[in-house]
C-alpha cells in the first residue's frame, strides 16, 4: 500500500495516478490534529488495514498533480541517520576533509547514527532553501524508513518487523567543521516523499536501487545492497541506544556521488518500488 498525506494532513492511499482520500478510515480525525491521527496510523496499522483498503476501494479519487503531496511523515519525535554507511561514500569524501575532519578519521569512517532536526522536514514538490554561507551545501540521496512499533533493543532478526514503511529521503548537508546535526538540520535540509510503501509491497529493502539527478544530470546511482550496515542491524543498533516510537523516520546513510546545489537547481531522485520525487532550490529569502 502506498500512503500519502496530503492538502494540509489528509491521508491518502495512492492507486495508480490518483490520490484515494482514506480519511474516514482513521477514527476521529481532525485536521487541526492531524499529527496524532498520523501517529495513530503508524502505531496501529494492521488493525486499520482492512478499513483503510475498504476506503481505498470506494473513497473520493483525484488526480495526483491535483493535489499537494505532503511528507508522508509527520512530527516524528527524532529523524536517526546514519553516518558512514557506503564505503564509496566515504572515498569520495577524502578530498574534501577538513583538517580537524582528518585528524579525526577514525570518527568520520567509523558506522554510527545521529540526529537530525524533525523541524527540517519538507514535501515533496517544495523547495530547498539554502542559507547564506560560504561553505558548499550537498545533496544526499537516501532510503528512509518509518517505524510502526515501538522498538527498544530489539534484535537484527526482529527489527524489520518493526517497520511500517519505506520512503526517499534527501539529507541536505552543510560541509564543514562544526556539529554534524547543525549541519544537517537547517530549515527545509530534509526532503521526504513522495509517498510511503508499505513494508510488504518493498519485499527486501537491500536489494532497491537509488539514483539522484541535478539538472537532468546523473549524480548518484547505487543498490542499497552496498550499504556497510544492512538495515535490521542498524536499526537494532539505534534501538539499543533510544527508544523508535511509531513515526519516528530513519534514514539509511548517503550513497557515492554527492555533490553541491545551487539556487536554480532542479533535483529528481528516485528509488525503486517507491517512485520520484522532484524539488527545487532557492536562495536565502528574506
Amino acid at each position: 500500500m502506498k500512503l500519502a498525506l496530503f492538502d494540509g494532513g489528509r491521508i491518502g492511499v495512492v492507486k495508480d495516478s490518483e490520490m484515494v482520500d482514506v480519511t474516514s478510515a482513521v477514527p476521529d480525525f481532525s485536521s487541526g490534529y492531524a499529527q496524532n491521527h498520523w501517529l495513530r496510523l503508524c502505531a496501529d496499522f494492521e488493525e486499520l488495514r482492512e478499513s483503510l483498503e475498504q476506503a481505498a476501494a470506494t473513497g473520493p479519487r483525484l488526480p495526483i498533480e491535483q493535489v499537494t503531496l505532503d511528507a508522508p511523515v509527520l512530527n516524528p519525535s527524532k529523524i536517526v541517520c546514519a553516518a558512514a554507511n557506503y564505503d564509496e561514500h566515504l572515498a569520495e569524501m577524502d578530498p574534501i576533509l577538513t583538517d580537524a575532519q582528518r585528524a579525526s578519521a577514525a570518527w568520520f569512517l567509523a558506522f554510527d547514527v545521529f540526529l537530525k532536526a524533525p523541524s527540517s522536514i519538507i514535501g515533496p514538490g517544495d523547495d530547498i532553501e539554502l542559507p547564506d554561507l560560504p561553505n558548499a551545501i550537498h545533496h544526499e540521496c537516501e532510503l528512509a524508513l518509518v517505524i510502526g512499533k515501538t522498538a527498544r533493543n530489539v534484535d537484527a532478526a526482529d527489527a524489520l518487523d518493526h517497520v511500517l514503511g519505506y520512503t526517499i529521503l534527501i539529507d541536505v548537508t552543510v560541509r564543514g567543521d562544526g556539529d554534524r546535526t547543525r549541519r544537517k538540520s537547517y530549515d527545509t535540509f530534509c526532503p521526504v516523499g513522495p509517498w510511503l510503501v508499505t513494508a510488504d509491497e518493498i519485499g527486501d529493502p537491500q536489494q532497491l536501487d537509488i539514483t539522484l539527478n541535478v539538472n537532468g544530470v546523473s549524480r548518484q546511482s547505487v543498490n542499497t545492497s552496498t550499504m556497510k550496515v544492512p538495515i535490521d542491524q542498524m536499526i537494532a543498533y539505534a534501538s539499543s541506544v533510544m527508544t523508535l516510537h511509531p513515526g519516528d523516520l530513519l534514514t539509511t546513510g548517503s550513497p557515492p556521488g554527492v555533490g553541491a546545489i545551487n539556487p536554480g537547481d532542479r533535483l529528481h531522485a528516485h528509488i525503486e518500488k517507491i517512485g520520484a520525487m522532484q524539488l527545487g532550490v532557492v536562495g536565502p529569502k528574506g
